[in-house]
C-alpha cells in the first residue's frame, strides 16, 4: 500500500513499452522524490506500492540478472 505521506499527486506514470496491449501491466512513477511507486494498470485507483530509490535499483538488477529469490 502507499505510505500516506508520500504525495502521488504529482506522479507521473508510465508504462513500458514492451507491454502488450492485453492490459496486463503494472505503471511506474519515477519522478517523486526518493521514491518509486508502482501500480497495477487496470486498477489506477487501487493500490500502490511504494519503494526506496534503492530497492527499486537493487529488484531491477536482480530482474537483468535472472537472480531468484526476490
Amino acid at each position: 500500500m502507499a505510505d500516506p505521506e508520500v504525495d502521488l499527486s504529482r506522479a507521473v506514470w508510465h508504462k513500458s513499452t514492451r507491454s502488450n496491449n492485453g492490459g496486463a501491466c503494472v505503471e511506474v512513477a519515477r519522478n517523486l522524490p526518493g521514491v518509486v511507486a508502482v501500480r497495477d494498470s487496470k486498477h489506477r485507483e487501487g493500490p500502490v506500492l511504494i519503494f526506496g530509490t534503492d530497492q527499486w535499483q537493487s529488484f531491477l538488477g536482480k530482474m537483468k540478472t535472472g537472480e531468484r529469490g526476490l
